[in-house]
């Protein structure tokens, strides 16, 4: 395994930093510490293609078959120069030298591997043969599209016992602001359906990237339709545990690029006063 030509930081989120396929340390900015990154989608597809997206050469599709040997032997190698090596000492800044969490994320949607549930299972056999804390958390960052399968319910499951958390990406909850965010044409309904499974099966938090495009912010009509979304799932005592609110933090790698920009941290607080009067927490992140 090789290290990063230099420290880690929360503006440099490479896949193969470690020179690895599958595993990859970062520093969060909101884990708040370093996450080993699982990506099951090193072909770059996704079945999205979100206008902010950080991956090159992003191209639609879903992931490729897992070597799980492979990754079994990569993610050990990383947890052994973490916890018995000085991997932390030699690449992460002094301030971020606390193992925060294992997260599915990567070049893609990681859900959209149908070895989705063995990958879980892995990940839990290899926490517990490491003694790692109990608080160590397993993270399911997704779009949350194909919450409906079974294999990914499977998995769900099992991370509930992982001290795991589904981070459930909701950027947009008018249609036509979802086909251009995130180029889906998935409705509210399903979104709605989506978001009470997995909030059923893992502790769900409702992950949302605004930002500016075109110079401009969300429109008015469509943050006031997201507050009446999540007023609708706190009413319906969907049990989501809150809102990931966050702005972007390093350069699109879209055709869109040139037209966004981080949103003024003004306007994200007075928008988390707002979701707080639902009696929603919000975690923010600049």
């Amino acid at each position: 395994m090789q290290g990063p030509s230099s420290l880690l930081n929360t503006t440099d989120h490479s896949r193969d930093s470690a020179g690895f396929t599958y595993v990859y340390p970062v520093v969060s900015r909101r884990a708040g510490g370093v996450s080993i990154g699982i990506n099951l989608n090193p072909n770059n597809a996704c079945n999205w293609r979100c206008i902010y997206c950080q991956v090159p050469d992003l191209k639609r599709g879903t992931a490729p078959t897992i070597d799980l040997r492979q990754l079994e032997a990569e993610l050990r190698q990383m947890l052994h120069q973490i916890v018995n090596g000085d991997y932390m000492q030699r690449y992460v800044p002094k301030k971020a030298r606390v193992l925060h969490d294992i997260a599915l994320s990567g070049n893609g949607e990681p859900t959209s591997a149908q070895e989705f549930a063995q990958v879980i299972a892995l990940i839990d056999l290899i926490k517990r043969e490491f003694n790692l804390p109990s608080q160590l958390k397993t993270v399911l960052i997704t779009n949350g599209s194909l919450i409906h399968r079974s294999n990914v319910q499977t998995g769900l499951t099992q991370m509930a016992s992982m001290n795991g958390e589904v981070w459930f990406k909701f950027d947009r909850a008018l249609p036509q602001e979802r086909l251009l965010i995130n180029n889906t044409r998935i409705s509210l309904k399903k979104i709605y359906t989506h978001i009470l499974i997995a909030a059923s099966l893992c502790p769900t938090w409702l992950q949302t990237c605004f930002f500016n495009l075109d110079g401009l912010p969300p429109t008015d009509v469509e943050t006031v339709a997201y507050l009446n979304f999540l007023q609708q799932l706190v009413a319906d005592n969907v049990p989501i545990k809150g809102v990931m609110l966050y702005s972007i933090a390093r350069p699109s790698l879209q055709p869109e690029a040139a037209r966004l920009s981080p949103i003024d941290e003004s306007w994200l607080l007075k928008y988390r006063e707002k979701i707080e009067k639902l009696n929603l927490p919000v975690k923010l992140s600049f």
